[in-house]
C-alpha cells in the first residue's frame, strides 16, 4: 500500500463514505427515502461536511482527530450525528495517513490502534461527553466522567462486550475487513449489470447495513431498549435479508424495507451501530 492519500483525499473519501451511506434504504436509521427520530438527513449531510477536514487534518493523533471531529459537529448541527462514524473512521484515516507501504491496510491499522495513547483516551472521553449520546450510561471500570490513566485501546478492549464500535478497536476491524467489505463486494457484483453505478452502490450499501443486522444484535439498540428487543430487531432483519438474497431485482425489496423503516421508527428503534458500521465499511472500501 503506498502512502499516495493526502489530507484532501481523504476528506473527499470520508464525505463520500457518508453521504453514500444516506443514499441506501436502511430501515429504523435516517436515509434518502426518510428522516426519524428528530433528526433530517440535512444535518448528516451537515456533520460530514463539517467534520472531514478536522478527521482527516495532518500531524495529529486519534484522539485529536475524534475530539475535533464530534467539536466540528457539534459547531455545525448541536447534535450528535456522528460519534460512531467518527470514532470508527478516525483509525482508519489515520492509519491511511501514516501508513508503511510494505503492510496492508489492516496491518497499518493494526500499528495505528496498537500505538494509541492516554491522551488519546482522554481526548475520545471529552469527545464522548461533548456529543452526549442516547444510552450512554455509566461504566464500571473506565467511565468517561471519571479521570483515564489507560490508553484508548485498553479503554476500547474493556468496553468492547457492551458496544461493537469499541469491539472493532479490539479485535482490529475485523467486523470490516473480515464481513463488511467481502459482503460488499459480494452484493456490488450481484446487480452490477442490474442499475446504473450509484443505484448498484446504494443496493449493496443497504445489503451490507442489513448483514450487520442480520449477524449480531446492535449495540446500540441493547443500550435503549434491552437485549431481548435486539435480538427480535435482529430475527426481523435476518427475514428481509434472506428475501434481498432471494430476488432478482433489490427494487423489489423497496417496499416491504420502507414499512419496515416505518415500524422501527414507530418503535423509537434505531440500529444506529449498524449504520456506523456501513460507513465505516464504506471507507474502508474506497480507501483500499
Amino acid at each position: 500500500m503506498q502512502n499516495n492519500l493526502t489530507s484532501a483525499r481523504l476528506q473527499a473519501a470520508y464525505i463520500l463514505a457518508c453521504r453514500a451511506e444516506l443514499m441506501a434504504l436502511k430501515p429504523g436509521n435516517v436515509h434518502v427515502f426518510a428522516d426519524g427520530h428528530g433528526m433530517v438527513i440535512e444535518d448528516f449531510i451537515a456533520s460530514a461536511d463539517a467534520s472531514a477536514a478536522a478527521i482527516a487534518a495532518l500531524n495529529l493523533s486519534v484522539g485529536e482527530r475524534i475530539f475535533n471531529a464530534v467539536e466540528a459537529t457539534q459547531n455545525a448541527v448541536g447534535i450528535n450525528t456522528n460519534l460512531g462514524i467518527i470514532l470508527l473512521c478516525a483509525p482508519l484515516i489515520h492509519a491511511a495517513l501514516c501508513c508503511d507501504a510494505g503492510k496492508t491496510f489492516q496491518q497499518n491499522l493494526n500499528d495505528t490502534l496498537s500505538q494509541l495513547t492516554v491522551k488519546d483516551a482522554q481526548l475520545t472521553a471529552q469527545a464522548i461527553l461533548l456529543a452526549n449520546p442516547a444510552g450512554l450510561g455509566a461504566a464500571s471500570k473506565y467511565d468517561v466522567h471519571a479521570p483515564l490513566n489507560v490508553s484508548l485501546f485498553v479503554m476500547m478492549q474493556v468496553a468492547q462486550h457492551k458496544d461493537r464500535i469499541a469491539w472493532q478497536y479490539a479485535n482490529n476491524f475485523s467486523d470490516i475487513f473480515e464481513f463488511g467489505l467481502p459482503l460488499y463486494e459480494k452484493a456490488l457484483d450481484r446487480w452490477r449489470d442490474f442499475s446504473n453505478k450509484g443505484q448498484n452502490q446504494a443496493w449493496a450499501t443497504t445489503m451490507v447495513y442489513l448483514g450487520f443486522l442480520a449477524r449480531q444484535c446492535d449495540t446500540h439498540v441493547i443500550r435503549k431498549h434491552g437485549e431481548a428487543l435486539a435480538t427480535s430487531v435482529m430475527n426481523e432483519a435476518r427475514e428481509l435479508e434472506a428475501g434481498f438474497w432471494a430476488g432478482d431485482n433489490p427494487k423489489l425489496m423497496q417496499k416491504p424495507l420502507l414499512a419496515w423503516d416505518a415500524s422501527l421508527k414507530t418503535r423509537n428503534i434505531n440500529p444506529g451501530t449498524s449504520a456506523d458500521l456501513t460507513v465505516a465499511c464504506l471507507l474502508a472500501a474506497f480507501l483500499a
